[in-house]
């Protein structure tokens, strides 16, 4: 069985979620990920829900939660405010997923939640490409989305790479809470 069967599997058993933390096609980025500094993982997933919020800002311009989730996050991050006001507004990012009809932007929605979510703990890192990968088979069907999801995976490990081997977070003002890990 590969990772396209697990999808096929899925979405035969009606699952709305395509892809886990222990799907195939994740198993190496998972790992990648646990082995990477707190940092490394926080400006990385930082990264990814900024480049979606500011792709849902552009389908839905009066839509303003998922960029404000990646906003306050990013304050978060640096400690210049305190959880629960982050953490509110990544719940309004969860709820406008709900809220939507279309499948692809809700479980981009999630993504942008899950990715901010990371400032918190790492533990939540994988929860932007179990949702990003599933809005790309929504958006490309299963028939069609074997190479679009496998290069997106790619470019996941390629980009937390490059901020890694160059120490692109050392020259953020991170916040206490981080800077401790």
């Amino acid at each position: 069985m590969d990772w396209l069967d697990e999808v096929n599997e899925k979405i035969k058993r009606k699952n709305q979620i395509l892809f886990s933390k222990d799907s195939l096609i994740l198993q190496e980025l998972d790992l990648f990920i646990m082995n990477q500094s707190r940092k490394a993982v926080t400006l990385w997933a930082l990264k990814l829900a900024e480049e979606t919020a500011l792709l849902l800002s552009e389908k839905y311009p009066n839509e303003k939660r998922p960029y404000e989730a990646y906003k306050w996050s990013k304050m978060w991050a640096q400690g210049e405010i305190k959880m629960p006001m982050a953490k509110r507004k990544i719940l309004d990012c969860h709820a406008l997923a709900k809220e939507l009809e279309n499948k692809e932007d809700g479980a981009l929605c999630h993504a942008v939640g899950q990715s901010c979510s990371v400032v918190h703990t790492v533990r939540h890192a994988m929860g932007y490409p179990i949702y990003e990968l599933t809005s790309i088979v929504y958006r490309l069907g299963a028939d069609n989305c074997k190479e679009a999801v496998e290069k997106r995976v790619n470019e996941y490990t390629e980009k937390l790479l490059k901020i890694s081997e160059n120490h692109l977070f050392d020259n953020i003002n991170w916040a206490d809470f981080i800077n401790q890990r």
